[in-house]
């Protein structure tokens, strides 16, 4: 592995990090962009960012210029990524747009298609969700019951999507669906983008613990969508949709604070009855273990990076990254909370780090599902890095219509 940046990097580098200097704040431990404003106005002051973003050059770094982006390389999506963590921004509106439907637009949607959309998506103007998810199939995609009937040059969509994130303020979303029950359920799907205003399209928002509500219920009655909007071959959906997968893995690897540097800080501040909790040994312990897996995390990523660096495709190894990080979040909220004893009950914004630990301990169990389950996951490490036997699948050869069901 390869820990420093060449010559070109380090010039990229400096040049974000001019750039965020003059255009944002640098974020302290325990200070985030929801933290500071709120949820309230994060969606036109997300737009408002994006907007700069690609007036600044930094808005679609890998995508060709041709649809709106810079050309640049992967390695320059990095730096940008690793420079902008350390700014106060407003997150969790583009990203699923930007990193999972509109790569997958320009793999599969047709050349008019890619110059009305990818532009739109970049600047700003138009935000993106992604329709994967269905309350009986739950993280086994190729096992979606929405269905979609042929009708001349349309489709009929009948069905449910489920956690569809960013549902209720999203202008377009891509969507896989069930086209042929009679054949195996991976043969059986075709992959579509739509337009979120269509008759028939109903949002739920689903109301989550934390208080917050960007997860959704999506409703779908009779909604039409031309077969000009489909993309991928009819029946060929699973393979579109392990495009949008891949892209998945990659985008959601990250995870929000609070990490090593929130929970030692903590730490620091936390009186026990014995003495500063810095000095208690079984936290230390702990801080111990959390330091060694933020350093195992960033070696992983390293590797990442390196092959990126030299021009090469990382592999699945990146789900690594996301299993652990994720766990990693809810066992230091967790931990955090009962370090906080009775002031861990409030999430006022004059607690200690601003109620990040109490958010961070609603919220962190998400993210052991959202983008792969753990379980998911280990069955990709296992098959895919370890090169371990395949789960059996009863179900792989049967066609879909002849599965036993619920309903």
């Amino acid at each position: 592995m390869d820990f420093s940046d060449t010559r070109e990097e380090a010039e990229y580098r400096a040049h974000v990090r001019a750039w965020l200097d003059q255009n944002a704040e640098r974020r302290a431990p325990g200070k985030t962009f929801q933290l500071k404003y709120g949820q309230d106005g994060l969606v036109p002051l997300a737009k408002e960012w994006q907007a700069k973003k690609y007036a600044g050059g930094f808005a679609g770094i890998t995508m060709p210029k041709e649809y709106g982006g810079q050309g640049g390389t992967q390695m320059q999506q990095v730096i940008y990524n690793q420079e902008e963590a350390n700014y106060i921004t407003p997150r969790g509106v583009y990203e699923i747009g930007l990193g999972m439907c509109i790569p997958t637009m320009l793999t599969y949607a047709t050349e008019e298609q890619k110059q009305r959309y990818a532009p739109a998506a970049l600047k700003g103007d138009e935000i993106w969700c992604q329709l994967f998810s269905e309350p009986v199939a739950g993280s086994d995609v190729a096992g979606s019951k929405t269905r979609a009937v042929r009708d001349g040059d349309d489709w009929i969509i009948n069905g449910q999507k489920i956690w569809t994130s960013g549902a209720h303020f999203s202008d377009y979303g891509i969507i896989v669906l069930r086209t042929d029950p009679s054949v195996p359920k991976h043969k059986g799907m075709s992959f579509f983008f739509l337009d979120m205003k269509s008759p028939g399209i109903e949002v739920r928002r689903i109301k989550q613990i934390s208080g917050t509500s960007n997860f959704n219920e999506v409703f779908f009655t009779d909604v039409r969508v031309p077969d000009s909007q489909r993309l991928g071959k009819v029946g060929e959906g699973w393979r579109v949709a392990l495009t949008t997968l891949m892209n998945e893995r990659l985008a959601v690897g990250q995870t929000p604070p609070p990490d090593f540097e929130e929970i030692f800080s903590l730490a620091r501040d936390i009186e026990l009855e014995t003495g500063p909790a810095i000095r208690d040994a079984s936290v230390r312990e702990k801080l111990a273990d959390w330091y060694v897996e933020m350093k195992g995390l960033e070696l992983t990523q390293y590797r990442t990076i390196t092959a990126l660096s030299r021009g090469e495709t990382p592999g699945p190894e990146s789900s690594i990254t996301k299993i652990i990080s994720a766990n990693k979040r809810q066992d230091i909220a967790n931990f955090a909370m009962d370090l906080m004893e009775q002031g861990g009950v409030s999430m006022a914004n004059d607690q200690l780090m601003a109620g990040m630990f109490q958010e961070a301990m609603l919220s962190s169990p998400s993210g052991r599902i959202a983008g792969g389950t753990d379980e998911i996951l280990r069955n990709i490490i296992a098959e895919r890095v370890l090169g371990l036997p395949q789960d059996i699948r009863v179900d792989k050869d049967v066609p879909f219509d002849r599965l036993p069901s619920g309903r």
